[in-house]
């Protein structure tokens, strides 16, 4: 594709040269570049790639976008000057691999807790309804029925375009994706026409990013803000921030509720550790996952499904159907009689949330076992309320390490354990290492209890010191408890 073609619906400010060379990839990582490449100097949380326009050229850039003025290339490669240089990205992204998202139905799931679950679901509605669908998650990337690792809730725009091209060339009809507040505040989705937006809920997380909770607020509004006219918006009714999001939000209006009367209400009748019986608009329908969260989840891809143009019937059949989602309330039972439950849980209202579903479903009253950690390099305010929601909310407690980056993870303890009131640190035990800990859970478990192992969910890897190790939360339950 050629230069003019990529950079049409760009803000260029300034330029040099004329030439119009045609493009091989674009790349804002100059390690990459090689000869008849399109370099985008960005400004990066780690480095800015301004720094590095000297290497891209010298590698064959056949051009360079940058947003800061001052730069110079050399004989021969043009000079692109823009606004800014990662929303420029996202559009040139777009436009190179011929605006994929045009192409199917693509709709973006947003907010705290649950994107991975609701989108994960939906993807698994429309394969049992026959359609071809692909996901974009924390968990994996779905072409069809083609898995491929995830690396981030949200990729760079060169990627999710790439991956949306595929899908389309592969025959996808529809997509569903995570859309997590970084890649909405970098930019990364801004050139996606999306069909639909939906809001799960927000409570406190990423302000290691985020400057404050208004600020975080304000990034997932953002994305509400630039749906099209002819899009949905679905809110969670039950989560005050929901009609904060479709304020000045142009798309459809709509919501979902366990509570309140809206347009996708839902009444839990039963719950039980293998599942749940819901009325979803006066229709009856059992689901194999538990949990009022779950029940949320559930409620909302009914209701983004109906909006897409299935019929509800249709719908309702595909629930029952739908499996739960790994590393999120995933369950196993010993022939002891101990259940483990692993869940990627990692922030206060999650927690929450899942101790307070597994008090609903232990109908055989046996002890909660909660082995919990925090993550090093993230937010550390939380770290003192997830410890104190797990002491107050299990009988047994175990803090340690869940993946503790570069810091030192008795540090991480020592922080969490000031969130838990002194009358409840005797049944609270640190101990640093996370397989030492899963495996005294497992010891220390009798028959009936439930072992619930929370942060880590589907990853397989342990990061510490910049390393990252082979590392399964399940996997070591599993052979402990056999």
């Amino acid at each position: 594709m050629r230069l003019n073609e990529i950079i049409e619906k760009v803000e260029v400010i300034g330029r040099t040269g004329d030439q119009d060379p045609c493009i091989g990839k674009i790349t804002f990582d100059s390690r990459q570049v090689v000869e008849g490449d399109l370099f985008v100097a960005v400004n990066g949380l780690q480095a800015d790639g301004h720094q590095f326009i000297d290497k891209a050229v010298q590698s064959g850039a056949a051009v360079v976008v940058c947003q800061e003025p001052g730069q110079k290339t050399g004989p021969g490669v043009p000079l692109v000057q823009v606004s800014d240089s990662r929303k420029a990205l996202a559009q040139m992204a777009a436009a190179f691999y011929g605006h994929p998202s045009r192409e199917l139905s693509l709709v973006g799931v947003t907010g705290t807790n649950g994107k991975t679950t609701i989108a994960t679901l939906l993807h698994q509605m429309h394969v049992v309804m026959g359609f071809r669908a692909g996901l974009l998650s924390t968990i994996q990337v779905l072409i069809g029925e083609e898995s491929h690792p995830a690396t981030h809730t949200t990729p760079d725009p060169i990627q999710i375009n790439a991956v949306l091209r595929e899908m389309v060339d592969h025959g996808c009809e529809y997509c569903f994706m995570e859309v997590s507040s970084h890649a909405i505040d970098q930019f990364r989705v801004c050139a996606l026409e999306f069909n639909g937006g939906i809001f799960t809920n927000l409570t406190r997380d990423h302000l290691d990013y985020h400057k404050d909770f208004r600020e975080y607020l304000e990034v997932k509004k953002r994305f509400f803000d630039q749906l099209p006219e002819d899009a949905f918006a679905l809110v969670n009714r039950d989560d005050k921030n929901g009609q904060v999001m479709l304020q000045n939000c142009p798309a459809e209006h709509h919501a979902y509720s366990l509570r309140s009367l809206c347009d996708f209400r839902g009444k839990i009748n039963e719950m039980h550790m293998e599942g749940s019986s819901i009325n979803i608009n006066g229709h009856e329908v059992w689901v194999k996952l538990p949990g009022r969260f779950n029940a949320e989840n559930l409620l909302c891809a009914f209701g983004a499904s109906v909006l897409l143009g299935h019929h509800t019937d249709e719908v309702i059949a595909a629930l029952s159907e739908l499996n739960p989602v790994v590393g999120r309330f995933e369950t196993f039972r010993s022939g002891k009689g101990i259940t483990a439950i692993v869940d990627y849980a990692h922030t206060p209202d999650a927690l929450q949330n899942v101790l307070e579903t597994i008090h609903e479903v232990n109908v055989a009253g046996g002890e909660i076992i909660t082995v919990v950690g925090a993550g090093g390099n993230r937010d550390r305010g939380k770290r003192p309320l997830m410890a104190r929601i797990v002491a107050e909310l299990s009988h047994k407690v175990i803090l340690t390490s869940d993946n503790p980056r570069d810091e030192d993870p008795e540090s991480i303890l020592d922080e969490m354990i000031k969130g838990i009131p002194e009358e409840l640190l005797k049944r609270t035990m640190r101990i640093v290492s996370r397989e030492e800990a899963i495996r005294t859970a497992c010891i220390i478990a009798g028959n009936k209890d439930i072992i619930l192992v929370a942060g880590k969910g589907h990853e397989l890897t342990q990061e510490l010191k910049g390393e990252k190790r082979f590392f399964d939360d399940m996997a070591i339950l599993k052979q402990h408890l056999k």
